[in-house]
């Protein structure tokens, strides 16, 4: 049995302990469709990520600000999986981590000759919508924050390396500080369904983006670097969503319908933390078609991302 080496970054986040739990899960499941191989992790990052095996993983306290602890980290990898990064409003801070250290990382995996690289971005590249996107760069990217601003650049340097870079947008599931605190808040701010509940969304499990890295990764089948929307194919209606956090008990069930414009004239009545372009993103159309990644991984997407809202709830 062959051993595949992984490189992780982002290891202790939301996202990337979820990837890691992915690539512990397929080596307990003796590789699966990985192709008859072990893995071993080495998690790069200031911090320890839980559930690594002495034995077999390593972890390197390494930190995307310094490029110079990176020397040498993808020797002999088979994979590079960059989930690593940092959300800031300070501009330097996000061009240190996400441009200078994404650089340095990729000039790694090249130097080192690492055969898969998957790079996580953002749909946020795309800047304010509303979006119906079929197509990656249907639209030419306008970032709005300058987090995503670095993002999209950070993008440059790993199509350079041959990655897949992955776009997700509202990523569900254990550890989301974001998406739902920021639904409960809207939901007390603007007590209604906004501009009738009916727009969609392209949302993806934080558990089935981690699968599907994993099977970029090590499937069977070698993906072309480029970009890919990374959802599930069916998006799911601001309704759905509501009612499925309704169900919960997390927020009041809510079945007033109010037009956009009287949306906004509450929401500037109300005071809270999120805001008027936070509030578009998650209450007006945003999708974006994944289905390609999904038939090139042969993976199953799950069920509907609202759907499994209850493991997430406590």
């Amino acid at each position: 049995m062959r051993t595949a080496k992984v490189v992780l970054t982002g290891g202790t986040g939301f996202i990337g302990s979820a990837v890691l739990r992915a690539l512990l899960r397929l080596r307990e499941d003796g590789g699966g469709r990985a192709g008859r191989r072990d893995i071993s992790v080495l998690a790069v990052g200031r911090r320890r990520p839980a559930g690594l095996d002495p034995a077999r993983d390593t972890w390197v306290p390494a930190d995307l600000a310094r490029p110079a602890s990176l020397a040498g980290i993808c020797a002999d990898a088979s994979a590079l999986l960059h989930f690593g990064g940092i959300l800031s409003a300070d501009a330097d801070v996000c061009r240190t981590v996400n441009v200078e250290g994404t650089a340095a990382l990729m000039r790694e995996a090249a130097r080192a000759g690492t055969g898969r690289i998957v790079h996580l971005s953002t749909a946020a590249v795309y800047g304010r919508g509303p979006h119906r996107l079929r197509y990656v760069d249907e639209v030419a990217p306008a970032p709005v924050s300058v987090a995503s601003a670095s993002r999209w650049t950070a993008e440059r340097h790993a199509l350079d390396a041959g990655a897949a870079v992955l776009r997700p947008g509202l990523v569900l599931g254990p550890g989301d500080r974001w998406v739902v605190p920021a639904l409960v808040e809207l939901a007390r701010r603007v007590p209604a369904l906004w501009d009738g509940g009916g727009h969609r969304h392209s949302l993806v499990t934080v558990d089935a983006l981690a699968r599907l890295a994993v099977g970029v990764a090590l499937g069977e089948k070698a993906i072309p670097g480029g970009v890919y929307h990374a959802h599930h194919p069916e998006p799911s209606t601001t309704e759905e969503i509501l009612d499925s956090l309704a169900g919960l008990g997390v927020l009041p069930r809510l079945t007033r319908r109010l037009p956009w414009p009287d949306c906004l004239e509450e929401f500037h009545a109300s005071h809270g933390a999120v805001s008027e372009r936070q509030f578009s993103l998650l209450a007006l159309e945003h999708t974006y078609a994944s289905d390609d990644i999904w038939e090139r991984t042969g993976l199953s997407p799950g069920a509907a991302p609202h759907l499994g809202l209850a493991r997430a709830s406590g």
